[in-house]
């Protein structure tokens, strides 16, 4: 119970954060927040922790917990390695995928359907996540594994909120169906460039994030 209650409050820590309510460099009170969630201090230390993975806060020795946010070229800068991650992961997962994992493919890919036909961007996100994983897994190689699971919380807010454009999880669906089919069809440059051009924020897709942040905060 306190796990699920702590991935709730992380997450409208999340929203809180990204849209303006908390400053760069505030300082975020244990018992504040847990007066503030009408919870104890436990659940509260736990969705700190779990922002603190994706880096959107900073734990100092003595000193607490901070908003720590990183700058519009920063997050572009993430988002272009993040793209050149996955289309490696992609690349690799073509050439060794297993017919289990492509069902699991699948799968998430049903239930990310039943998310958009509810209009639930979180639920989407939650099985579009699952969906990632799988493909990490399924490259084959366990450093690059760690390494894009890494950065993929390191993004997990931006990545969470741009599903809240209209018509993104739609897209984002669309590109799923393109991505397996890739893997189906053992196609390594077909799926890593399918993957590339799903994760990257580039041009018009990284304005439109940067104006549904800047918007949710007014």
């Amino acid at each position: 119970m306190d796990i699920r209650r702590a991935d709730k409050i992380a997450e409208e820590l999340e929203q809180l954060i990204l849209t303006g309510n908390y400053s760069d460099g505030e300082r975020l009170d244990e018992v504040r927040l847990a007066q503030q969630f009408g919870v104890s201090r436990t659940p509260v230390r736990e969705a700190l922790q779990k922002l603190t993975l994706s880096g959107l806060v900073e734990q100092l020795p003595r000193r607490g917990v901070f908003v720590c946010q990183p700058g519009p070229v920063e997050l572009l800068e993430m988002f272009e390695y993040m793209a050149e991650i996955e289309a490696v992961c992609g690349r690799l997962a073509a050439k060794r995928i297993s017919d289990a994992a492509l069902v699991s493919l699948q799968e998430a890919n049903t239930k990310c359907q039943q998310a958009v036909e509810a209009n639930e961007a979180d639920e989407y996100y939650r099985e579009n996540e699952q969906f990632h994983h799988i493909i990490y897994k399924q490259s084959g190689n366990g450093f690059l594994e760690q390494e894009a699971l890494r950065l993929h919380r390191r993004l997990k807010p931006f990545r969470r909120i741009q599903l809240h454009l209209r018509g993104r999880m739609k897209q984002s669906l669309a590109e799923h169906k393109e991505i397996v089919q890739a893997l189906s069809d053992n196609k390594p440059d077909q799926a890593a460039n399918a993957l590339r051009g799903h994760v990257a924020v580039q041009g018009e897709k990284f304005h439109h994030l940067m104006i549904n942040i800047k918007t949710a905060a007014e």
